[in-house]
């Protein structure tokens, strides 16, 4: 059954000055699905991520979620509606501990003063949920491996239980390892219902979670593939352009020999 989609994008457009990073870009996500976002440096997918989470506004173009218009035009639109984004570097604070970090913002309190066992209590039943392996919900950030990082700051971005989730490059500084423990965790927030983007310039993380693959190139839609039916070989040539070129080639060969 084919779900309609939490976020459909249309004509999406972004200009920097005299540079076009998108053009009528279109992108759909539904929910219990992962879409990776795959594209050569300077395709236009940080871009993208931006104009989905209200940090860059797209200059032209329509957002629907759940079917009605709307405006993203700052990061409060973006979580208003149930759009969580983790970016590259984290935005984590190193000197407090996991509970510190994931209630930031949104601390418990009762008559004024933090109710840190509340906190504490939910930090465990999170990790324990999601399967994250954390000796102690009381250590410092800065004492956790990259991985461990990560997946603290993918717990966070679920504290407001979002809708769609957008990941920018989650498994770039990772080990083999923490990447297989990453890609387990992005699997099980899939299977609660969630729509996830993944920013991924690794076929073989594209593979092993993706359901679609959506490629930029130049700032444009250059493919959307099914990952079970599609090869390899095939999203790599759309993300270089190799398959354009053949195409074009193909396309003068047959003017030439045109009587």
């Amino acid at each position: 059954m084919t779900f309609p989609p939490v976020l459909s994008l249309r004509g999406i457009s972004k200009r920097f000055g005299g540079v076009q990073a998108l053009l009528d870009v279109e992108l759909q996500l539904r929910a219990g699905e992962v879409v990776a976002l795959a594209g050569d440096n300077g395709a236009g997918k940080s871009t993208l991520i931006k104009v989905i989470s209200g940090v860059g506004p797209a200059d032209r173009g329509v957002i629907e979620w759940e079917g009605r218009l709307v405006h993203i035009k700052r990061p409060h639109d973006a979580h208003a509606l149930g759009i969580a984004t983790v970016y590259q570097d984290l935005a984590m604070c190193d000197n407090l501990d996991v509970v510190g970090n994931l209630f930031l913002g949104r601390e418990i309190d009762r008559v004024g003063i933090l109710d840190e066992v509340e906190m504490e209590r939910r930090a465990r039943e999170l990790m324990r949920t999601l399967s994250i392996r954390i000796p102690d919900v009381r250590m410092p950030v800065a004492a956790l491996s990259a991985g461990q990082r990560q997946a603290v700051a993918i717990s966070r971005s679920l504290m407001g239980a979002p809708k769609v989730l957008l990941l920018d490059e989650p498994t770039a500084a990772l080990g083999v390892e923490q990447t297989s423990h990453l890609l387990d965790l992005i699997e099980q927030v899939r299977d609660r219902g969630m729509a996830i983007l993944l920013i991924s310039h690794n076929m073989g993380d594209i593979k092993a979670v993706a359901d679609r693959v959506a490629v930029l190139r130049l700032g444009r839609n250059n493919g959307l593939f099914d990952v079970s039916t599609a090869s390899q070989e095939q999203i790599i040539s759309s993300i270089t352009g190799a398959a354009d070129n053949a195409v074009a080639h193909r396309t003068a060969g047959t003017e030439e020999a045109w009587p």
